[in-house]
């Protein structure tokens, strides 16, 4: 058996030290994330129930009731927003990626930049103005407009990063057979990326589930269940931070329940994503 020389034994013991640092960082960076579930499931797992998810919340000092109009809420402002900043964001990063280096794309990169550090209570703000103040009241249309705009920059740019992954030799056989470019774009680009498409269309759809500041400003709440478009909307982050800051003990055990619920369904998101990731 051959004996190793000196430097071949300082190669295993840096190797085996830098594994070992690589494991205590990975760790400590998953540390609190096991705190976090940790302590919402020892608080909010006793409020779990069949009421939890079909009633709606009871006056202060009265047992029981749930947050179904928050969940309903929850789902009409996410459809929202898939309607609306989903198509607008895969055409964004359509452009971005078909006009490359041209001047609209340098323009076109520099906004969704911009918007992606824009703060998302400013976007409540300005969807506060643009829509709240001229419909005078709170609505699902303000609070689903003020998500889309945190939306757009996500899904274009996880699109734009998708669509260079595709060789450009696709794009010259199809052109080189004929093939308009828009048919090539719809009909052989398109049709193979979907996949990482969706990623980034569900990526964005976590990122914004439990956005608070901008449906104070739009949605705001209410506790009678979805009553219309252009109605105020509860939503779970929004009726998470109210039953949370309220004295009353049953409202703050649904609040942990409905933090536990919500830190879940992103996390499944999240669990999807990857998992359609590998996929493709």
């Amino acid at each position: 058996m051959l004996e190793l020389s000196a430097r071949d034994r300082r190669r295993r013991v840096t190797n085996v030290i830098a594994i070992g640092a690589l494991c205590v960082l990975g760790f400590l960076a998953i540390t609190p994330l096991f705190f976090i579930f940790s302590y919402l499931i020892l608080r909010g797992w006793g409020g779990l129930s069949l009421d939890f998810f079909l009633e709606i919340p009871k006056p202060v000092g009265e047992e029981g009731g749930g947050m179904a109009n928050a969940i309903s809420g929850s789902l009409v402002l996410l459809s929202l927003t898939a309607a609306f900043g989903v198509p607008i964001g895969m055409l964004c990063g359509i452009a971005l990626s078909e006009l490359k280096n041209s001047f609209t794309a340098r323009v076109l990169r520099v906004a969704v930049d911009l918007l992606t550090s824009v703060p998302s209570i400013v976007i409540g703000l300005f969807a506060y103005a643009v829509i709240v103040v001229p419909m005078k009241g709170y609505s699902a249309w303000a609070g689903g407009f003020a998500l889309s705009i945190v939306t757009v920059p996500i899904v274009a740019r996880s699109t734009e990063e998708i669509l260079k992954l595709v060789p450009r030799t696709v794009h010259e056989a199809g052109l080189a057979l004929g093939i308009p470019r828009y048919k090539v774009l719809l009909r052989l680009i398109l049709p193979g990326v979907r996949s990482g498409i969706l990623t980034g269309v569900l990526l964005a759809m976590a990122r914004v589930s439990g956005e608070t500041a901008p449906l104070l400003f739009t949605a705001f709440s209410n506790s009678f269940g979805f009553r219309g478009l252009s109605s105020p909307t509860a939503s779970l982050p929004v009726q998470i931070y109210t039953y949370a800051t309220s004295h009353d003990e049953t409202w703050r055990q649904l609040a942990w329940t409905g933090a536990l619920v919500l830190v879940f369904v992103v996390f499944c998101l999240n669990l999807l994503t990857r998992f359609l990731v590998r996929k493709s």
